[in-house]
């Protein structure tokens, strides 16, 4: 059963919309304890949001894991690992962080909690009312 998850990235450095020109990215620079044991727990085909951090603040796209974690190939710590992962899709309207903290049930999620972890899980409940904020 593939798990959700959520990966913030400032725009200007890489964007969705470079994601899905490259048809697929290895996501590194993850170097955030916290951020790198979630990293860690995802498998291939684990679907993710693309949330763009910055002035835009908002989740833009999905992307599907196509790659178990492995040793980041271009640092010399084994602690580091990379993903591959590839667009699934660009959303319609992004769905801002604004939107996502006006909703009672997303309170408690990382993502407004904990505004600067890079990586994080999206348990099922908030994965699926993320999915009707985003149709």
């Amino acid at each position: 059963m593939s798990r959700h998850w959520l990966f913030k990235t400032e725009p200007g450095q890489y964007s969705y919309d470079k994601l899905a020109k490259e048809k697929k990215a290895v996501w590194d620079g993850v170097a955030n304890n916290l951020a790198l044991k979630h990293l860690k727990e995802i498998r291939m085909g684990d679907e993710i949001l693309i949330y763009h951090s910055g002035d835009e603040k908002a989740i833009v796209g999905l992307a599907e894991a196509i790659s178990d974690p492995y040793p980041d190939p271009r640092e010399n710590d084994e602690k580091l690992v990379v993903i591959n992962i590839k667009p699934i899709r660009r959303l319609s309207s992004p769905l801002s962080l604004a939107q996502i903290k006006a909703v009672d049930e997303l309170r408690d999620f990382d993502l407004v909690r904990l505004p600067r972890l890079s990586v994080m899980p999206v348990p099922e409940d908030y994965w699926n009312k993320l999915r009707d904020l985003m149709s």
